[in-house]
C-alpha cells in the first residue's frame, strides 16, 4: 500500500469517526438540554451536524477528497474520479471510523460505551426518504464538481444535510456507514440493527437513480471533474506524484524550499 492511499485511509478514517461524533453527540446533547422537545433536539441536532460537517469537509477533503461515505466514493469510482481499489479500501475505514465514532460520542458523554440502538426505523417512509436523501446528496456534489465549482461542497453539502435533516421523515442518513455506526449508540440518533438493512438498500436504490440522473443532467462527467469530489484532493498514485485535482484541471504541487508552489498544467 502506498504512503498516499494509506493518507487518504487515515483521512476518511478520522473524518468519519469526527462526523459519527459529531451526529451523535450532538444528538445526546440535544436531548439533554431540551427535554421533551422534539422539534428542538432535532433543530439542535441538525444545526451542529450541517456546521460540523462543513469543518469535516475542510480539514480532511485535499488529502481524501472528504467522502466519509461508500455511496459517495463508489459513484466517483463509477465515474472514472478514484480508482476502483481505492473505493474499495475507503469502505472498511469509514465503517470502522463511524463506529469508532458512535463509541467515542457515547464516553464523551458518560453513557454506555457500546449500547446497541432499539430505535426502529424501518417503513416505507423512511426507505423512501432514504432514497431521496442520497440521491440529492449525490446531485449536490457531483453536479458542483461537473461546473467546476467544487470549492463550494463543503457549505453546499453541510447546508443539504441540514435541510434534509427536516424534509425527510429518516432525518436523512444517506450513508451507509454512519447508518452502520449509528446502531452502536442507543441514543438520539441511533438505528436499531434490524431497521440498518433497509437504510442501506434505500441509499444504495437512491446512488444508482442518481448516476442515472447525472448522465441525463450532464451527459459528459469527465474523470478529472469527478477526481474533484467531494473536495479538491491528491489524485491516484499512477499519476504522477503529488499531483492535485483542482478547478476541472490536473495541477502540478512541487516543493521549494519548504514551501509549496502550484503551477497549472498547460493547455
Amino acid at each position: 500500500m502506498g504512503q498516499q492511499l494509506t493518507r487518504k485511509l487515515a483521512a476518511e478514517f478520522l473524518g468519519s469517526l469526527l462526523l459519527a461524533a459529531l451526529v451523535i453527540g450532538s444528538g445526546i446533547a440535544a436531548q439533554r438540554l431540551s427535554p421533551g422537545n422534539t422539534g428542538l433536539q432535532l433543530f439542535e441536532n441538525a444545526a451542529a451536524t450541517a456546521a460540523g460537517l462543513y469543518a469535516i469537509i475542510l480539514m480532511f477533503g485535499p488529502v481524501s477528497g472528504a467522502h466519509f461515505n461508500p455511496v459517495v466514493s463508489f459513484v466517483d469510482a463509477n465515474f472514472g474520479g478514484l480508482p476502483w481499489r481505492h473505493a474499495l479500501a475507503y469502505l472498511p475505514a469509514q465503517v470502522l471510523g463511524c463506529v469508532t465514532g458512535a463509541v467515542l460520542a457515547n464516553v464523551m458523554f458518560s453513557a454506555e460505551v457500546v449500547s446497541i440502538s432499539t430505535t426502529q426505523r424501518a417503513s416505507l417512509a423512511h426507505g423512501v426518504s432514504e432514497a431521496v436523501a442520497t440521491i440529492g446528496l449525490v446531485l449536490v456534489i457531483f453536479s458542483l464538481a461537473r461546473s467546476g465549482r467544487a470549492d463550494r461542497a463543503p457549505a453546499a453539502v453541510g447546508a443539504y444535510i441540514g435541510a434534509a435533516y427536516f424534509f425527510t421523515s429518516s432525518t436523512s442518513f444517506a450513508n451507509p456507514a454512519i447508518t452502520v455506526g449509528r446502531v452502536f449508540s442507543d441514543t438520539f440518533a441511533g438505528i436499531a440493527p434490524s431497521s440498518t438493512p433497509v437504510f442501506v438498500v434505500a441509499q444504495l436504490v437512491g446512488a444508482a437513480a442518481a448516476v442515472l440522473l447525472l448522465r441525463a443532467l450532464y451527459p459528459i462527467v469527465t474523470a478529472d471533474q469527478a477526481a474533484e469530489v467531494v473536495l479538491p484532493h491528491l489524485v491516484a498514485e499512477a499519476t504522477a506524484p503529488g499531483r492535485w485535482a483542482r478547478g476541472g484541471a490536473l495541477d502540478h504541487t512541487e516543493a521549494n524550499d519548504g514551501h509549496t508552489t502550484t503551477t497549472p498544467e498547460a493547455t
